[in-house]
């Protein structure tokens, strides 16, 4: 293993483990010239996954255009690294156990639009405007109106099921023998 350092091929490995998931395994190593330590992951080679651009083109899969895009939705927000690797993980070994040779461009940008619908609004927002293209400020805009009716909807909803709640302990309460 080269050593990212000063790319010595001699290196010596001081720890191996199972990776987070279980699908890899982390090794920890130290270069014998300079005596830096580095992490190396070992993954099982999968079948070739093929991504069906917009226009046809056929390309390999790629996790980290995936994460790079996400990081980038994600800067500067409190969103954790483990919360995005985890997703583009099950993202990729929901593709690989499918059994499709090929998957479209347009579902994966679906469902990490949808992902970070669920993790945080201005990463969402943030990658919509880049993943759907935006041609001006008034489809910008529509976007956000949308995603804040969806708040107030959601909100209402929460409000509604609390106050189911409350209504059906008051009645449990009453009917609880004293």
């Amino acid at each position: 293993m080269k050593c990212p350092f000063c790319t010595s091929l001699e290196s010596k490995v001081i720890d191996s483990r199972l990776g987070k998931e279980e699908t890899s395994i982390r090794r920890r190593r130290e270069c014998l010239d300079c005596n830096s330590r580095y992490t190396t992951y070992e993954r099982v080679e999968e079948v070739e996954l093929l991504i069906v651009k917009k226009g046809g083109v056929r390309e390999t899969f790629d996790r980290s255009k995936i994460l790079t895009g996400m990081l980038k939705a994600c800067e500067k927000r409190p969103i954790s690294m483990d919360v995005i690797e985890s997703f583009v993980s099950s993202l990729e070994r929901e593709f690989q156990e499918r059994g499709d040779r090929e998957v479209d461009s347009g579902e994966i940008g679906e469902r990490v639009i949808n992902k970070l619908y669920e993790i945080d609004e201005v990463a969402y927002v943030r990658f919509a405007s880049v993943y759907r293209s935006f041609k001006d400020v008034n489809q910008f805009m529509s976007e956000l109106k949308d995603l804040l009716k969806d708040k107030e909807e959601n909100s209402k909803n929460l409000t509604e099921a609390a106050k189911i709640r409350e209504a059906s302990l008051s009645i449990i309460k009453d009917k609880t023998p004293k």
